[in-house]
């Protein structure tokens, strides 16, 4: 008896919405939880050259927690390419200035580097606060079960 391997095609992928509080939860382990759903690992069909992730919408990007000594001690780098052109971020200055920004670079960091990863950043939402313009994504009895199911 020989079994046949299904191909996942593009046209098969159906994507869904998930809505994440961000409140009280730590950094590294809610960025785990966003990149596995941006990339679609939980999926029967999940293939790694195609893009089968989900939608996903953080809220209250203002209410991350650290583990440790990190609040104080966390720096970001960058560099614009030209002499003299590095920059650093120490993560109190990022948070009072854009704590979206700060989850946006904990999962860009966690998700493979290739052609697939700026497609699924753009499907990352992320707030500062509790109120979002995906209302109309989440059924009101759905909103509960969504955020007690997305406590990590």
């Amino acid at each position: 008896m020989t079994f046949k391997t299904k191909v996942t095609k593009a046209s098969e992928i159906k994507r869904s919405w998930h809505l994440l509080d961000a409140e009280g939860q730590i950094l590294g382990r809610l960025a785990v939880k966003i990149a596995s759903l941006l990339m679609g690992k939980e999926k029967p069909y999940f293939v790694s050259h195609l893009d089968c992730g989900d939608y996903v919408v953080v809220i209250n990007a203002t209410k991350i927690e650290l583990s440790g000594d990190k609040k104080m001690k966390k720096v970001y780098y960058r560099h614009s390419g030209y002499p003299g052109g590095f920059k650093e971020i120490t993560f109190q200055h990022q948070f009072a200035k854009d704590p979206t920004k700060i989850i946006y670079h904990a999962v860009s960091g966690m998700l493979p580097q290739n052609k697939l990863r700026d497609k699924r950043l753009a499907r990352l939402k992320i707030f500062a606060e509790a109120k979002h313009d995906y209302e109309d994504k989440f059924k009101k009895e759905d909103k509960k079960d969504a955020k007690v199911k997305n406590k990590v």
